[in-house]
């Protein structure tokens, strides 16, 4: 079973930075579709961006120009650098894993980390 954990949130103030990583349980970072997600209260969980096991990166468009998503693979971990950050930013931030192969999808979840910028 994949266990991914997150950590790096806290609260920081507007314009500030914060980068998030999320460690996984064995070799998958390298061969996974990895995301990150957020969740804000009474909002529906929104991808914020994901890295491709190409290496392909994607974005919502309003972290654009400032959140940047990488990966080490040999520390099977994922990272989300998130820069000049906005009230709007407020969210428990999901790390996700996602896999289809032979037709079998493989989902993976963390926790979340809790991310406050104040104004």
């Amino acid at each position: 079973q994949v266990q991914l954990v997150e950590s790096g949130g806290g609260l920081v103030q507007a314009g500030g930075s914060l980068r998030l990583s999320c460690a996984a349980s064995g070799d998958i970072v390298s061969i996974y579709t990895m995301a990150w997600y957020r969740q804000a209260p009474g909002k529906q969980r929104e991808l914020v961006a994901g890295i491709s096991s190409g290496s392909s990166t994607n974005y919502a468009d309003s972290v654009k120009g400032r959140f940047s998503i990488s990966r080490d693979n040999a520390k099977n971990t994922v990272y989300l650098q998130m820069n000049s950050l906005k009230p709007e930013d407020t969210a428990v931030y999901y790390c996700n894993a996602f896999r289809v192969r032979w037709a079998t999808k493989y989902d993976y979840w963390g926790q979340g980390t809790q991310v406050t910028v104040s104004s």
